[in-house]
């Protein structure tokens, strides 16, 4: 090593040992370009297969209805999917916390095995009773793609593109339910809906190529004192990382300073003096955020309908709030890694609210869609954002947990959402109101964004 690289090291360990364990933690680790794409990759194939499993049920239902013998209502296919949806729940609550403990990299991957298998059940369930057991189980499963993907992300990405790579990731829930679309044209008239479930255990696969493939997180391993594995894996993976160059260095008194809060549980962590406002606006946001989003991917057809719009044009103001929300997370992603995720969440959550206040009032075909398209980047797209957002703002030893609790939450408002919408539309409420109440989450939702405190170190909390 030469004299200037020897001096820089040993500059940047004098910074290292003087630093707030936040501000390691969000300081420049050498990750290799090859390592990040490997992570972001495997964790958006697996995001992907879990779009896939969450987007197939509403693709089979008319079939489920008609065309199996169970005589299944309305009312209970709706149950149904709400059982599905509190596995889900469970899941992140349960996985994120689990990923604290005992790892990102099997949590990961035994989440992605666990609803594969439940997806090849449901396709071979002799009886309804089957199939809802299959769905719950594979619920929890689901539940703990997110959490352990993004804390892995996160944690393989760079600070600087942090926010995009989330984005990124999450993209996989559009292009798994654009599959899901796809199959259901070609494969369903002809083959039914169980090889469409079928299909969704083809993952298991993916675990057997990629999953050899996919690192622990050295954030973990670090937190945990597992310092031998650590250094193993960084140089196995060709990564510079800080805090680990520097353990021999320095006092046993620093080096538990930096691991101490590991040996907290990590849901009690949550709510220290350290993150408690956070994590009580996080919920609300989370809450309000998927409230948002379910609420108006299950009406907005019905209520474009109910303005004069065919089924066709209803149908493609739908698509387009979809694919403005994937590419509007993308680019908001960028920005939120350049000028920090609490001015960009919130600002977006606020344009939905005043897109769809707007909306009842718009003259003209082409400014409907351009309102439609904001509303979906700044709800749909937006919710992908502030996950990216919770991820970065807790530390290693409970960042899982952090994020999982924030998704576990928010599936109450996921679920009261299309709840919401189904009740104005019962009570016959004027159509702006219909809008209206959708818009008063997204606000509510960018008040709590904005009273999350900045945290020291943390660019992106800015």
């Amino acid at each position: 090593m030469n004299t200037w690289s020897s001096r820089n090291n040993e500059t940047g360990a004098a910074r290292m040992r003087d630093a707030a364990p936040d501000q390691l933690e969000a300081g420049a680790v050498g990750i290799p370009l090859t390592v990040t794409i490997r992570v972001v990759a495997v964790c958006l194939a697996m995001i992907l297969a879990e779009g896939y499993d969450v987007a197939i049920y509403g693709a089979v239902l008319p079939m489920l209805q008609h065309g199996t013998n169970w005589s299944l209502s309305p009312f209970q296919l709706g149950a149904i999917a709400s059982c599905s949806l509190a596995g889900m729940m469970i899941g992140a609550m349960g996985a994120g916390t689990v990923s604290d403990v005992i790892g990102r990299r099997w949590v990961l991957l035994g989440s992605v095995a666990l609803f594969s298998v439940m997806m090849a059940a449901a396709a071979l369930a002799p009886t309804p009773t089957f199939f809802v057991i299959a769905r719950v189980i594979g619920g929890l499963g689901l539940g703990g793609v997110v959490p352990t993907a993004a804390a892995l992300t996160v944690e393989y990405s760079p600070p600087h593109r942090r926010s995009f790579n989330y984005a990124l990731i999450y993209t996989g829930y559009s292009l798994g339910g654009i599959l899901v679309a796809l199959l259901a044209i070609a494969w369903l008239p002809t083959h039914g809906w169980r090889w469409m479930f079928g299909l969704g255990a083809v993952p298991l696969l993916l675990i057997l190529v990629s999953g050899p493939s996919l690192p622990e997180s050295l954030d973990f391993l670090i937190g945990k004192k597992r310092f031998a594995q650590a250094r193993a894996l960084a140089g196995k993976l060709g990564v510079r990382h800080p805090r680990l160059e520097n353990i021999n260095t320095e006092s046993a008194d620093q080096a538990a300073h930096l691991t101490e809060a590991s040996a907290a549980a990590p849901v009690c962590s949550l709510f220290d003096r350290s993150f408690i406002h956070a994590t009580l606006a996080f919920w609300i946001a989370m809450f309000m955020g998927l409230l948002l989003l379910y609420g108006l991917s299950t009406w907005l057809p019905q209520l474009m309908r109910k303005a004069g719009y065919p089924l066709g044009s209803s149908l493609a103001l739908l698509m387009t709030l979809n694919l403005a929300a994937a590419l509007g997370s993308l680019s908001g992603g960028a920005v939120a890694d350049r000028i920090g995720s609490k001015r960009v969440v919130s600002t977006l959550f606020l344009l939905a609210a005043a897109s769809l206040c707007a909306l009842p009032f718009a003259h003209g075909v082409v400014l409907t869609y351009v309102l439609v398209a904001i509303a979906g980047v700044g709800s749909i797209g937006n919710t992908m954002l502030l996950g990216g957002y919770v991820t970065q703002y807790y530390p290693p030893h409970n960042r899982a947990t952090g994020i999982g609790w924030a998704l576990g939450i928010g599936r109450f408002g996921a679920i009261a959402g299309p709840m919401i919408g189904g009740v104005l539309a019962q009570w016959n409420v004027v159509l702006a109101w219909n809008f209206f109440v959708f818009a008063a989450a997204g606000l509510l939702a960018a008040i709590a964004v904005l009273m999350v405190p900045n945290r020291r170190g943390l660019p992106t909390s800015a």
